[in-house]
């Protein structure tokens, strides 16, 4: 085992390699979702419109709640109509 200042070369690059398959995985998965997302937008789905439900899935109902409570109030506030 190599170290350098104190530092184990060898876990280090096992760290640097474990992260670099995983950008590698996340950067394939990533093309997967865009692949999916085009699929969508060729079927005539609003793609802007799914990324926000994917975001609202994510949140818990409360929060959810209170974000459409605050943008009531803020479109209120400019005299735009609520949906």
């Amino acid at each position: 085992m190599t170290e350098v200042a104190g530092i184990s070369a060898d876990v280090l690059r096992s760290y640097i390699e474990r992260i670099e398959r995983l950008e590698e995985e996340k950067a394939g998965i990533a093309a997967n979702i865009r692949e999916v997302f085009a699929e969508a937008k060729g079927n005539g789905f609003d793609t802007k419109v799914m990324r926000q439900l994917i975001k609202l899935r994510r949140m818990e109902p409360q929060d959810v709640a209170e974000q459409d409570d605050l943008l009531d109030v803020y479109k209120r506030a400019l005299g735009m109509p609520l949906s």
